[in-house]
């Protein structure tokens, strides 16, 4: 049976622009300068300098009608150029901050220039006499290489693709000696490895004979489990070496590089660089906060659209061409007011939102002494200038801070809380740079078990469980007590 009736419903809906403000707010410096070239590539109505364009005297105010096809209205009275274009030497739309100067050095992330680092192993393969099956082995090899400089694949595997990739059919045996022979001769030293342990024995092997490194060698392919845990009495007890010898070993091991492609400076990638998104500088005593937003152009309305509504205005005759062409310029001016006052909007929520967030932790950045870090969560910042949490977590998750004592990650002042033997809120980061300095501190012939480090931060007076400081440890990312372990 078939019903009919009316129901209300109360829906929230974000409207496009909200979504692409939320976008905008969300993304960092670098991003954010991508995604402002990205719209003037797309819209042709918005262009950057500081040319001002020819401003009108009158806005269009006639409402015109043509049918084309039935009857469609260009409401012209919505075109109002005054909104986009000003009289004024500096117009309120434009994105140029305080702290940007017409002198400043133009900033461009750097470009690391060379041959990537699989093109750097296939070319060494040149430097060794083989043959072409021999030498496609090799490249094949090599192209299983990761990044970090490993082969993580079965020699039987890499077997099988040869034989239905490239047609080429070889023993285990073969492949495995064009790897040990060929490909792990490579550098840098310790390519080709399938394993950690052939990564270091291969590294130790490349340099020159010493007992140090020859016993290293030995406990490397005997004894790696108990190396790794540091069970040191063992392989005292299994070599008959001294500590001071299996501390020569040990020192030899340190100075090895575990991911051996990782350390190749030659690969052909943007070289990483933090742009702060703000900075905070201390003048005469008292915090100043500026908004870093020296690559945001000055973006204004394209003269030639100008002259275009110019040429539509004082014509008598209004043609089925000039009508479209009036209603595609509507459209893009539209777009270009959004993004210009999104723009805006964008800085002023960052400024507005940051700014809260100095003057919460307003002794911290005053002193750069992290126990001075209140707690705080992404709602009290929210209740303070009336946004949501989710639009200040936008904010703190991809922003960057230039403070007197370094770039910070601006969620990393936000911290729970916990009440020290007093009953006061202490910040958990406070907790964790203790925890961080008594564990600096402890003996490392005996390392402080979580149990012990519980005790000691509740004699400092955070009275703290046991598996709340392991959770601060691994967070820390601290390893347990008997990976701690030195001789």
């Amino acid at each position: 049976m078939l019903k009919q009736n009316l129901q209300y419903k109360l829906l929230q809906k974000l409207s496009p622009q909200q979504i692409q403000l939320m976008k905008l707010i969300q993304l960092p410096t670098q991003a954010f300068e991508e995604r402002i070239k990205q719209e003037i590539e797309e819209n042709p109505a918005l262009e950057t300098g500081k040319e001002e364009p020819e401003n009108f005297e009158d806005t269009l105010a006639n409402e015109t009608e043509y049918d084309d096809e039935g009857t469609e209205k260009i409401d012209t009275e919505d075109i109002n150029i005054d909104e986009y274009l000003s009289d004024d030497e500096y117009p309120s739309y434009k994105t140029q901050a305080n702290n940007y100067s017409s002198d400043d050095e133009e900033k461009q992330m750097p470009y690391a220039s060379g041959v990537t680092f699989h093109q750097s192993l296939l070319n060494q393969l040149n430097t060794f006499r083989i043959n072409e099956e021999e030498r496609s082995i090799a490249e094949f090899l090599v192209g299983s290489i990761d990044d970090t400089g490993y082969i993580r694949r079965e020699i039987i595997d890499l077997v099988d693709d040869l034989a239905f990739t490239q047609n080429i059919y070889v023993s285990e045996e073969k492949a495995e000696k064009i790897l040990t022979n060929v490909v792990q001769k490579l550098e840098p030293v310790g390519v080709g490895a399938r394993d950690l342990k052939e990564c270091l024995v291969i590294q130790l092997k490349a340099k020159k004979e010493k007992e140090s490194r020859t016993l290293a060698i030995s406990i490397l392919n005997e004894a790696f489990d108990s190396f790794v845990k540091k069970h040191y009495n063992k392989l005292i007890e299994k070599f008959n070496i001294s500590e001071e010898k299996l501390r020569d070993v040990i020192t030899e091991i340190s100075k090895l590089n575990p991911k051996p492609g990782s350390s190749y400076s030659g690969n052909n990638k943007f070289a990483e660089q933090i742009v702060p998104d703000f900075s905070i500088r201390i003048i005469d005593g008292e915090l100043e906060l500026t908004l870093n937003s020296r690559n945001a152009p000055e973006l204004h309305i394209s003269r030639e659209y100008n002259n275009m509504l110019k040429g539509y205005q004082s014509s008598k005759e209004k043609t089925k061409s000039q009508k479209d062409a009036v209603l595609f310029i509507k459209q893009k001016l539209d777009s270009a007011k959004w993004f210009i006052d999104a723009i805006k909007q964008r800085q002023q929520t960052l400024f507005t939102t940051m700014n809260s967030i100095m003057n919460y932790q307003y002794d911290y950045f005053l002193t750069g002494d992290e126990r001075k870090l209140k707690p705080m969560i992404l709602k009290d910042i929210a209740d303070e200038i009336k946004m949501d949490v989710s639009t200040v977590s936008r904010v703190a998750n991809s922003k960057y801070v230039s403070t007197p004592y370094g770039t910070k990650l601006i969620k990393e002042f936000f911290s729970e809380s916990m009440k020290n033997d007093q009953g006061e809120d202490v910040s958990t980061r406070e907790i964790k740079k203790i925890l961080e300095n008594v564990i600096d501190d402890e003996d490392k012939k005996k390392p402080l078990t979580d149990e012990k480090l519980s005790v000691i931060l509740k004699e400092k007076g955070y009275p703290i469980a046991r598996r709340t400081v392991a959770k601060y440890r691994e967070q820390l990312d601290i390893p347990v007590a008997r990976l701690r372990k030195e001789i």
